[in-house]
Order: C-alpha cells, then sequence, then structure tokens
C-alpha cells in the first residue's frame, strides 16, 4: 500500500479583484493519492483557487500561502514524490526533501518552474491540441523530447484513455468528448505529480464523462498523486472525490464527505417543467441529410448519415447521443455553417422554404439574419467591456441608451440578478467566471432576437442553480418572444426539464425520437452497449 504524505499545503489564501473578493481565507492540506473536489454555483471561487495552484500571475494570492511539498534530486534536480529515502527513478540519484513556498519565489524560479512543470491541468472547455495534427502526433508532442520509446509511450496514454481507435485522425475533425480524452493524455504526458482540473466532464456525454471520471481516479491512485478538481455535477464530486469543499462567493460553506457535501448544496434544487399547447407549423425541416468528407488519412467520413426530422416553431428539440454521433454537424447544417452534401436542410422565412446548402442571399444568406447560434466553444472579447461584448462588438448599430437598455434585459433573462448588473456590464471577461461568460454569451445570441437559436451544451460549465435560470430563461424566451430552438447537449436533466422532444443519434444516423424522458432510457442502454463494445474490443487485443 502506498504511504500517504502531504503534497500541497494551502495556508489561508484570500484574493481580491477590483476590490471584490473572490477568495477568502482557503485553507487545505492535500495527501497523495487524494483527490480533492469543488463545488460551487458560478462565481464562487473554484476557478480562481485552481488557477492560484496552477501559477498564473494574475492570481497571486493578496495573503495566505501555497506550499508544495516534493523530493529534489541532488544530481539531475527532477521532482519527486517527497517519500523518505526514495531514489531518483529518473538518474538513480539521491533525493532530499524540499517545501517549496510557491509565491514567494520569483516568476521563474528554477525550482517554482519545475514544480510548474510536474502540475497538470485540463481547464473548461479549452482543447489546447494542435488542429491539424494527428491525435498521436499531439501526444508525440506533449513528451519530453529526450524520453526513450516517446511513441510507445504516446500509444500507451491514448490506451489508457481509450483513444486507440483515432490515432491517426487530423484533432480538429473530433468530438469533443475525443479531444477532451486526448487532452489528459497529453497532460498525463508531464507525469505530473499534481493535477488540478476545471469542469473536466461538464460538457461530455454522460458515457464519456465516467470514462474520463475512472481514468483520473485510476492514474491518481495507481501513482499516488494528488488532484484537486471543481464540478458543478454532484455525481462527479461523489464518484471522484475522497474529500470536498463547498464554496459560495470565496468562503468555504462546507466540507467533508462528498455525498454529505453535495447533498447539502442541492437542497432546494427544483425544476418544474412547463408543458406548450401553442406549436406551430414546421419551422425547419431536415430531410435525408448528409455531411460527408474524405480524409487522406480515413477516407469517407459519414459525419451524419441521411438524417430526417422537423422541428415547428416555437418548439424546443434536442440533438442528444453520445459524443462523435453527429449532433453539432447537424446543429450546423441547420445554421448554415456547414452545408449538406447530400439530402435536404430547409428553413422557413415567412412563406417560403429556403435552402440552407445554397449559397447567397438568394439561400442561406436570406436565413442566417434570422438564426443565432451559442457554439460549444464560444470567445468574447476579452478587451472588450460586458456593456460592449452585447452591442458594438457584434454589429449592433443603435443609439447607446436603447443598446445598455437591451443589454440589461437580456442579462436579467439569462439569470443576473438586477443588483449584479451594473457591475456585470462594465466588468471585463476576464475578471469573471467561465460560468458567468457563458451566460453573458447567451444573451449575445439573444439581444440578436434570432427566430431560431442554436444551443450546443449551452449548460455544460453551470451549476444546478444557473441551469434552472437558464431554462427558464429558454422557456421565457419561447413564451414572450415565440423563438424556437435547438439544443445540442449531454446534459440530460436539462433535456428532459426543457426540451418538447428529443432526437438520439448515434454513428451520425438518428435512431428514434420521442418524448425526452423515454429517449434517456434509449440514451443509457446504447451507453451500456459502447461500453460492452469497448470492453470486447480490449479484451481481443
Amino acid at each position: 500500500m502506498n504511504k500517504s504524505v502531504e503534497l500541497i499545503t494551502i495556508e489561508h489564501v484570500t484574493k481580491k479583484f477590483n476590490g471584490n473578493t473572490v477568495l477568502d481565507d482557503f485553507s487545505a492540506t492535500v495527501k497523495s493519492g487524494q483527490i480533492i473536489g469543488l463545488i460551487g454555483k458560478c462565481a464562487a471561487g473554484k476557478s480562481v483557487l485552481l488557477h492560484m495552484l496552477r501559477g498564473s500571475e494574475e492570481y497571486k494570492p493578496d495573503s495566505g500561502k501555497v506550499t508544495y511539498h516534493v523530493n529534489c534530486c541532488t544530481k539531475c534536480g527532477r521532482m519527486d514524490l517527497p517519500i523518505e529515502g526514495k531514489s531518483c527513478p529518473f538518474c538513480g540519484g539521491d533525493t532530499e526533501r524540499k517545501d517549496v513556498d510557491f509565491w514567494s519565489l520569483d516568476q521563474y524560479d528554477p525550482v517554482r518552474e519545475e514544480v510548474k512543470s510536474r502540475i497538470a491541468i485540463m481547464l473548461q472547455r479549452t482543447f489546447a491540441l494542435f488542429g491539424d495534427k494527428t491525435v498521436i502526433e499531439n501526444v508525440i508532442e506533449a513528451i519530453d523530447e529526450h524520453t526513450p520509446r516517446r511513441v510507445e509511450k504516446a500509444i500507451e496514454l491514448l490506451a489508457f484513455v481509450q483513444m486507440t481507435h483515432r490515432t491517426l485522425h487530423i484533432a480538429r475533425d473530433l468530438s469533443g468528448g475525443e479531444k477532451q480524452r486526448v487532452v489528459m493524455a497529453r497532460q498525463l504526458a508531464k507525469e505530473p505529480l499534481f493535477f488540478l482540473a476545471d469542469e473536466p466532464t461538464g460538457t461530455l456525454d454522460p458515457y464519456t464523462a465516467d470514462i474520463v471520471h475512472k481514468k483520473l481516479v485510476e492514474y491518481v491512485k495507481k501513482n499516488n498523486i494528488c488532484m484537486i478538481f471543481a464540478s458543478h455535477w454532484p455525481e462527479a464530486i461523489n464518484k471522484m472525490a475522497d474529500k470536498a469543499f463547498w464554496l459560495d462567493c470565496g468562503k468555504i460553506v462546507m466540507e467533508g464527505k462528498p455525498q454529505d457535501v453535495t447533498a447539502k448544496f442541492m437542497e432546494g434544487y427544483h425544476f418544474e417543467k412547463q408543458e406548450i399547447t401553442n406549436i406551430g407549423q414546421p419551422l425547419i425541416k431536415v430531410q435525408n441529410a448528409e455531411k460527408h468528407f474524405f480524409s487522406v488519412v480515413r477516407g469517407v467520413v459519414k459525419a451524419v448519415d441521411g438524417v430526417s426530422f422537423e422541428v415547428d416553431e416555437r418548439e424546443i428539440f434536442a440533438l442528444v447521443g453520445l459524443s462523435g454521433a453527429g449532433k453539432t454537424t447537424t446543429s450546423r447544417m441547420i445554421a448554415g455553417m456547414s452545408p449538406a452534401t447530400g439530402g435536404k436542410v430547409l428553413v422557413r422565412i415567412g412563406d417560403d422554404w429556403v435552402d440552407m446548402s445554397q449559397e447567397g442571399f438568394a439561400g442561406k444568406g436570406r436565413a442566417t439574419p434570422y438564426i443565432g447560434v451559442l457554439h460549444q466553444e464560444y470567445t468574447l472579447y476579452p478587451f472588450d467591456t460586458v456593456l460592449q461584448n452585447l452591442s458594438t462588438c457584434i454589429g449592433i448599430n443603435m443609439p447607446a441608451e436603447l443598446a445598455k437598455m437591451k443589454a440589461i434585459q437580456v442579462l436579467d433573462s439569462v439569470g443576473f440578478p438586477k443588483t449584479d448588473i451594473p457591475r456585470i456590464l462594465e466588468a471585463y471577461p476576464d475578471t469573471l467566471s467561465v460560468g458567468e461568460c457563458q451566460r453573458i454569451a447567451f444573451a449575445q445570441v439573444l439581444i440578436k432576437e434570432p427566430r431560431i437559436v442554436i444551443l450546443d451544451e449551452p449548460t455544460g460549465t453551470m451549476d444546478p442553480i444557473t441551469k434552472v435560470i437558464v431554462a427558464k430563461s429558454v422557456l421565457r424566451a419561447r413564451e414572450t418572444l415565440g423563438e424556437t430552438f435547438i439544443v445540442v447537449s449531454h446534459d440530460m436533466d436539462f433535456v428532459v426539464n426543457c426540451c418538447d422532444r428529443a432526437a438520439f443519434m448515434r454513428g451520425g444516423k438518428l435512431i428514434t425520437i420521442g418524448k425526452p424522458e423515454d429517449i434517456i432510457k434509449q440514451f443509457d442502454f446504447q451507453g451500456s452497449d459502447e461500453e460492452d463494445a469497448c470492453q470486447e474490443a480490449e479484451g481481443s487485443e
């Protein structure tokens, strides 16, 4: 059994931005083999703590101390776990214990840099991959060039994250869940002593999320390192964490056993689904639509293959399925961003049906002004305020007072408290939480008053309370503005509580359409089949 030793000591750290306290007197001790889970609403301070532990200069604590405990080789300088009498696993030299006061050292101090090099990080909605390179090239690039057997090691890492079936695929062509697993392989290539993860599975389907959860736990326990991760999913905290902290406005509300902490956090989380009776006529028609493309490595890829369905006016329609099922590609064809290579994708404008594969104003150019899209990997303008992001930056041309009034309205509609809106309007995106930025991106879509709104993973980085707010925002927009929604999501709670119908996709094909509560059973069944298939494939190798 591995001996447990202290790896990180966090003592009374506090951080303020523009006079606002975002982390308030946080303390914790993290031991080897231990996983700490952080849960809380958006802007609770979870990401701030992780960036502070990572060593991002703008997150240097205003007070308090972060200490990393390591062994350093007296011969080659390589760091390892602080186990007494342990030789360097790299060169066999003697080691000595060091307690590294992380933020007291200069920014480029060699010891601090070595600590940072042994910290792995997985960030929200950030797929730090080389898009034009293959999966195997991405992983090889992350392995030190002096490491022997780099290719073999890369293959081992891809096998560990169950991605050997995508070895030669181009990274940009992967699904979100596949990209996340490649990111994990790249981070594990560092041979980390400390693992930080910010919503590592927030935008993944349940099956892929479960793979990531299990693999992260397996790696931490097997290698006796430590991990601190933030998640809005109580299930993720319960499955992965040994100890949980509930944060709110930077303060620790509760700490203890994960099940106890998440149960308390979820008290009051309730949502009443509203049935709609005034659904209109068909607004979107997808008729035997295909999206095929040719890859030098993979040959003909059938991203979407013979899909047909209709969406009625004022309907909230969901596309669900495992990562790589073709959901996002289908939504992009509806938006006119990725023309179908076969079949038809039609959108009704007035009394006319517009072919979204036809270029020009007579084609999709007539419909796209009435279609709003919230992308999974959205971006805000970092050097402009939220008010500017909601007006001039996105091409809205109107008097300043009217623009501000509309900005206030949409921020209210996506769940920002009225008392916070004046502060939010003047804030810059990098001073806000990821969940807050995601709601601002949603507001960017709504402020243009589209008739059709496509939401790609709209709740991926949101806590349960904020999800309720966003769900109510979607329902309110449908009720008051008559908007129609296409929701691409792995968040089955959101789909069940918010959507009228759901289409289950797999391997580019549409398997079935029905009520969300019925589709979720199909989703679970298909996930089990996929897991069995993976296990059979592994057993045959």
